[in-house]
């Protein structure tokens, strides 16, 4: 084998992690649309992320860069970010209200 074809990925691989990158993405979506708990929102939310990540490192994967990978780096980063964040707000309303549901929040005033 030559190390182009090694380096490559088949056209029928990629279309198997997109799919799996795809179904990632809309559970993550479905779960963040119907849940009410804020945990299960944020956790979602990272599902989506997750979905995202497994995308674009099989597309640089196929196209052979490096590109692709080194950007999901940064969306880890920001998804680290985004998590503990998260966390911080989810741990300050529920000393506030005594829940997680999102619904308990709709008057919220600026």
């Amino acid at each position: 084998m030559t190390p182009e074809t090694m380096s490559s990925m088949s056209q029928t691989a990629l279309a198997h992690y997109l799919a799996i990158g795809a179904i990632l993405f809309v559970l993550g979506l479905i779960g963040f649309v119907t849940r009410r708990n804020l945990i299960l929102m944020f956790l979602c939310t990272e599902m989506m992320f997750q979905g995202i990540a497994v995308t674009m490192i099989a597309f640089a994967r196929y196209h052979g860069n490096l590109a692709g990978q080194a950007f999901v780096i940064f969306i880890l980063t920001v998804a680290a970010c985004e998590a503990a964040l998260a966390l911080g707000l989810v741990v300050l309303l529920f000393r506030r209200r005594r829940t997680l549901n999102a619904d308990a929040w709709n008057e919220m005033k600026g």
